[in-house]
C-alpha cells in the first residue's frame, strides 16, 4: 500500500493536483504528500524507498516530453508505472499590481513556453525568469508590484495576490500527462505499456528493426521519443508507449522477447491504465 507520495513541490503545483487525483483513482487513503525540489529528486525519493510512490509529469501536449522525467526513468529502470492521468492546464497571470507595471514574469520553464505567445503580445518587454515550479514563482512575487507569476487559477489567493489575466496559455487544449511510479509491478488489466531501449549500434536500419517488432504484433505506438544516452554523440535512448488492444497483457511479454536481442539495454515500465481529467 502506497502511503507516502513524492511530487514536484512546493504545495500548489499542478503536480500536487495530479498526485491527489491519482491517489483517489487508486483508492489510496491517508496519503502523505511529500514535496520535492526538482524532478530528479522526486524519482529518487521512490527509487531509494524514501517514499512509496512518486508522481511526475511525462509529457505536455504543447511542449512535448518532459526531459528531466525521461532521464530519471532511464536512470531507475526498476520502477514501474502504476497509472497515468492527463489533466488540463490553464494558466493565470498572478500578481499584486497592474499588468502595465509588470517588468518580470516568473514561472516554471514549461509554463513560460506554454504562454510565450500571450507574453509576447501583452508583456513584450518583461523579463522571463524560470523557477523550479509554478508555486515557487507565486511565492517569489509576493510583495512586488513589478513581478508576476504564471501559475494555476486561484494559486495566489492564500497570499492575497490577484488574478491579473486568465487563461493565458496559447492553446486551449493544453494538457499534461502525469505518471504514478512505484516499485510494485502492476498485475491488473491495462491499456497502455511503456518501455525504453538503447540499441547495440547506431547502424542503418537498427531502429527500424526494433519498430518492426511492434508492428508485427499489431500494436499501435502512441508515443516515441528519443533522449541522448549521455555517453557519446549520436547515441540515443528511445521511449515508446504502445496500446494494448482489449487489454491483452501477453503482447507486452512477446514484444519484450522480440526486442531483447536487438537492444543493449531494455527497460520495462509495465502496463497500466490511463485516465483523463475533464
Amino acid at each position: 500500500m502506497l502511503k507516502r507520495l513524492a511530487f514536484l513541490g512546493p504545495e500548489g503545483t499542478y503536480a500536487e493536483k495530479a498526485a491527489i487525483s491519482l491517489a483517489e483513482l487508486e483508492g489510496l487513503q491517508e496519503i502523505e504528500l511529500v514535496p520535492c525540489q526538482g524532478l530528479h529528486s522526486v524519482v529518487e525519493h521512490v527509487a531509494k524507498k524514501n517514499c512509496d510512490g512518486a508522481v511526475i509529469p511525462i509529457e505536455n501536449s504543447v511542449e512535448g516530453g518532459v526531459t528531466a522525467s525521461l532521464d530519471a526513468l532511464w536512470l531507475y529502470p526498476e520502477l514501474f508505472i502504476q497509472r497515468a492521468l492527463v489533466i488540463p492546464i490553464q494558466h493565470s497571470l498572478i500578481g499584486s499590481g497592474q499588468i502595465q507595471e509588470i517588468s518580470e514574469v516568473l514561472s516554471h520553464p514549461q509554463a513560460l513556453a506554454q504562454c510565450s505567445g500571450w507574453l509576447s503580445k501583452h508583456l513584450p518587454n518583461a523579463l522571463q525568469l524560470p523557477t523550479t515550479s509554478t508555486a515557487d514563482a507565486v511565492r517569489m512575487i509576493k510583495g512586488s508590484k513589478f513581478r508576476a507569476a504564471i501559475a494555476s487559477k486561484n494559486s495566489g489567493n492564500p497570499m492575497g495576490l490577484l488574478e491579473l489575466a486568465f487563461p493565458i496559455n496559447d492553446l486551449p487544449g493544453n494538457r499534461t500527462r502525469f505518471l504514478l511510479l512505484s516499485h510494485d509491478e502492476p498485475s491488473r488489466k491495462a491499456d497502455i505499456a511503456s518501455i525504453a531501449f538503447s540499441l547495440h549500434a547506431n547502424s542503418p536500419g537498427a531502429l527500424l528493426k526494433a519498430l518492426k517488432c511492434i508492428a508485427k504484433l499489431g500494436l499501435n505506438m502512441s508515443r516515441i521519443e528519443s533522449r541522448p544516452s549521455k555517453r557519446e554523440l549520436g547515441e540515443y535512448v528511445f521511449f515508446v508507449d504502445v496500446e494494448l488492444p482489449n487489454q491483452i497483457d501477453h503482447l507486452l511479454v512477446e514484444l519484450l522477447q522480440s526486442l531483447d536481442p536487438l537492444c543493449e539495454h531494455l527497460a520495462n515500465f509495465g502496463a497500466y491504465p490511463s485516465d483523463q481529467m475533464i
